[in-house]
């Protein structure tokens, strides 16, 4: 089969793969017998270069709905099956997904490989806390079933381990009862870093909180913010004109970035209008509605291909978590990022709550997320806020990075030696490998 140029959704990198696509359980099995190395790839919407390598396993084609319980809210299905069409299946009959990263275009694998995490971590946890159970093909295809309470370390290495232990066959999960499809919105400005984390803790009841964050405002409205908090609405908080049909899907509206963007569009100064513009959209310092789903949960989702915005050059997505004693820290990296002028678009902050898994990334504090353009010395950048995040006892997601380095990512998680000693025991001879992998020196070939 000839190879294809392949890259994850920041556009960097990119590289030539071979790319395989099966249907069957079979298929796969025989597929995993007869390869020395390769990693399984979804609908590639990680950031950087976990699913990529010389040779990948698409799942696409493995999307099957295998059961759905709408008495109790249990939901399986195979790995490939991506959230926006299991969102179209459930959400009419009154459920909801348990947790859902900013994009519904992942699949089911995706999201236990990454153990996505959404606005609602502080309350809900991370995508493997809804897990009921799930099938592992490991080494040599043998299929294993596991779950928090059967094959417990293979459970653990798997949510978060990035592909590493073997393709994420079938999963079931529980869902969340929902009475409408709108959530009750509700955004509040902040003047300054200082007022978002006090609103954060003031709003800590709140189901989903997330916060659009000024990286590039120095003064008096360094860190100025717009929370944006919501709760899955009831039908009496429906207008009258949606209680009719309070479950209703919202409409598929889309429009395509045809191009990619020179990279010089891509400055200082439209940033820091871009940013202008966006914190003064809210002419009230609180603003209360009802909105449907999609763009609560997936606002950048009506934009097809939106990271052709970034340029060819690609982009990376720098996303860290500080406890959340370390305000200090948080202030330290948002100076050094505005006296860069290397501030985000949409700069997001949200605040985690107790989590510390095997190899998962979130624990109780706040985590911040940058889309970055790739250009001379950023990386450079990039490895001196990697020490300051270690310094204030933090990490970074294995499942926005192109670039950590091996001892960063072992200071980071304290558990690593012991999620590698599962991967030796699963993965002994490396088949199941990314560049991300072999960057990170997880796997032994």
């Amino acid at each position: 089969m000839k190879k294809k140029n392949i890259a994850n959704w920041g556009n960097y990198p990119v590289i030539e793969s071979e790319e395989r696509t099966f249907s069957y359980t079979e298929d796969i099995q025989q597929y995993i017998t007869s390869k020395k190395s390769f990693i399984a790839r979804g609908n590639g919407r990680c950031y950087g270069d976990a699913s990529l390598a010389d040779d990948t396993l698409s799942t696409l084609k493995y999307d099957k709905v295998l059961s759905f319980d709408t008495e109790k809210g249990f939901f399986e299905c195979q790995s490939g099956l991506t959230l926006d069409k299991i969102l179209d299946i459930i959400v009419p009959t009154g459920w909801f997904l348990p947790v859902t990263p900013g994009t519904k275009f992942i699949t089911i694998g995706g999201a236990v490989a990454s153990d996505v995490h959404g606005k609602n971590h502080h309350i809900d946890g991370c995508f493997s806390a809804h897990i009921i159970e799930m099938d592992i093909a490991c080494d040599e295809g043998k299929i294993i079933t596991c779950s928090p309470t059967e094959n417990t370390e293979l459970f653990w290495a798997t949510c978060g381990g990035m592909g590493l232990t073997g393709v994420i066959l079938r999963v079931k999960f529980d869902l969340k009862k929902i009475e409408t499809s709108y959530i009750k919105q509700k955004q509040v400005k902040a003047k300054n870093l200082e007022e978002i984390i006090a609103l954060f803790e003031e709003c800590k009841h709140y189901t989903y909180s997330v916060a659009w964050i000024d990286c590039l405002k120095k003064g008096k409205g360094f860190g100025r913010s717009i929370l944006i908090l919501g709760e899955h609405a009831t039908i009496n908080d429906l207008p009258a004109n949606k209680k009719n049909d309070p479950l209703k899907l919202p409409k598929k509206k889309q429009i395509t970035f045809p191009f990619n963007l020179p990279s010089f569009v891509l400055n200082k100064m439209t940033v820091s209008i871009f940013n202008f513009l966006f914190y003064g959209k809210n002419f009230k310092r609180e603003i209360n509605n009802v909105v449907s789903y999609e763009p609560f949960f997936y606002p950048l989702d009506a934009i097809l291909h939106w990271n052709r915005g970034y340029g060819k050059k690609g982009f990376v997505q720098y996303q860290f978590v500080l406890p959340l004693e370390s305000k200090q820290g948080l202030v330290e990296i948002l100076k050094k990022i505005s006296d860069k002028g290397l501030g985000s678009f949409l700069a997001v902050l949200k605040v985690f709550g107790n989590q510390d898994d095997l190899i998962s990334f979130p624990m109780k504090g706040f985590t911040l997320a940058l889309d970055i353009p790739v250009r001379k010395g950023l990386f450079e950048f990039l490895d001196e806020l990697d020490q300051l995040v270690l310094s204030y006892g933090g990490r970074l997601y294995m499942s926005k990075d192109a670039r950590m380095k091996p001892e960063v990512l072992k200071a980071g998680y304290k558990r690593l030696p012991e999620f590698l000693s599962i991967i030796k025991k699963y993965n002994p001879n490396g088949k199941f490998s990314s560049i991300q992998a072999e960057r990170l020196q997880l796997v032994k070939k």
